[in-house]
């Protein structure tokens, strides 16, 4: 339960806040399990406070501090948190559907299990994250930085990842179902066994990218860089190839059905296809 005292300084505005912390810089403060829903905290000092299960759901936290701050379980749903810091704070099985974190710093953060599901993060930086079992169904992360992100057994099914950061990020397992990923940076990334059916990955850079026994069936991959990437196993069933820069034979061979991906009509003839 949340400290009164606390609590009422919060409540007395930023000001109040901001002296009450200066005066007392060992105490960590804990609001845990306040009612703060709809509640102004713009640019407030929240920088490692105890808000697990806090309800802050519409809040306003645009320029908030909340770098290691406890959120575990916590309510952010239509939180505005723009140019937020959340980095290194634990914000796991937490609610953040429909917040806005545009421009927000969530590096080092910890979101297994939390439901970010229609969030905004247009331009967030998310690198070095625990990802782990996250819900981003459907959010925008267009420019995004996930690099070395942990986004196994993550849904990203219907999310906007154009021109993202996703360099050496583990996404094995994860279900990226018709997401949108034109161009973006995906090298040396980790999608083993991953469920990328339909994914939209025009112009995308998946050089040395792991995807093995990933699902690519009926994926557009036209004109991405696949060089030295592992196709190992990947189902390739209906998967728009044509265009795609460094693909080698071997390459596609060692996929399962490559004999039913879509390819230029020279590069049919490498394979040993019928031209079409």
């Amino acid at each position: 339960m949340a400290n009164f005292e606390h609590l009422s300084v919060l409540k007395a505005g930023a000001i109040a806040w901001i002296e009450w912390r200066e005066k007392n810089p060992l105490i960590e403060p804990d609001l845990s399990v306040a009612n703060l829903q709809g509640d102004n905290l713009r640019g407030a000092n929240l920088q490692g406070v105890n808000l697990s299960k806090v309800d802050l759901g519409d809040a306003l936290l645009v320029r908030a501090n909340l770098k290691g701050a406890n959120l575990t379980g916590a309510n952010l749903r239509g939180a505005k948190l723009m140019e937020a810091n959340l980095s290194y704070a634990n914000c796991s099985i937490s609610n953040l559907s429909g917040a806005i974190l545009t421009q927000a710093d969530l590096s080092h953060a910890n979101f297994i299990g939390s439901d970010l599901s229609y969030a905004n993060l247009q331009g967030a930086v998310i690198a070095d994250a625990n990802l782990i079992g996250t819900d981003f169904s459907s959010a925008n992360l267009t420019d995004a930085d996930l690099g070395t992100a942990k986004l196994h057994r993550s849904n990203l099914a219907f999310a906007n990842l154009i021109a993202a950061n996703l360099i050496s990020a583990d996404l094995s397992g994860a279900n990226l179902y018709e997401m949108e990923g034109m161009g973006a940076y995906l090298y040396k990334a980790n999608l083993h066994s991953a469920n990328l059916n339909k994914v939209h990955l025009s112009g995308a850079y998946l050089l040395r990218a792991n995807l093995s026994e990933a699902n690519l069936s009926q994926a557009d991959l036209r004109w991405t860089n696949l060089k030295g990437a592992n196709l190992t196993g990947a189902n390739l069933r209906g998967t728009k190839l044509t265009g795609v820069k460094n693909l080698s034979v071997s390459q596609v061979k060692s996929a399962q059905n490559w004999e039913d991906g879509e390819y230029s009509r020279d590069f049919r003839k490498q394979l040993g296809l019928q031209a079409k």
